[in-house]
């Protein structure tokens, strides 16, 4: 889990496979965080949510954040993930 997380579904996939690495229910998890379950399925899904919620369901999972200069992503990327959101991607 050492990929630069951009974007918030990128964020989502990683709090997703570290869910399912630790054999962690949503529920569980949004309970564990002391959170909804919505909480859990919109941070998943790469929706917005608080800042509180996404440091809660972070600490019940076993993670910090860190926050370190990486830039934005490029158009090339976003131009991506809005293709692959699409289903036009080749």
């Amino acid at each position: 889990m050492t990929d630069k997380i951009r974007l918030p579904d990128e964020l989502g996939a990683q709090l997703r496979e570290r869910r399912e690495a630790l054999g962690m229910s949503k529920s569980a998890l949004a309970d564990k965080a002391g959170k909804v379950r919505e909480v859990v399925y919109r941070l998943e899904a790469g929706e917005d949510t608080t800042v509180s919620s996404l440091l809660a369901v972070l600490g019940a999972l076993g993670l910090a954040m860190r926050i370190e200069s990486a830039g934005l992503p490029s158009a090339h990327e976003v131009a991506r993930r809005f293709m692959d959101d699409d289903g036009d991607a080749p």
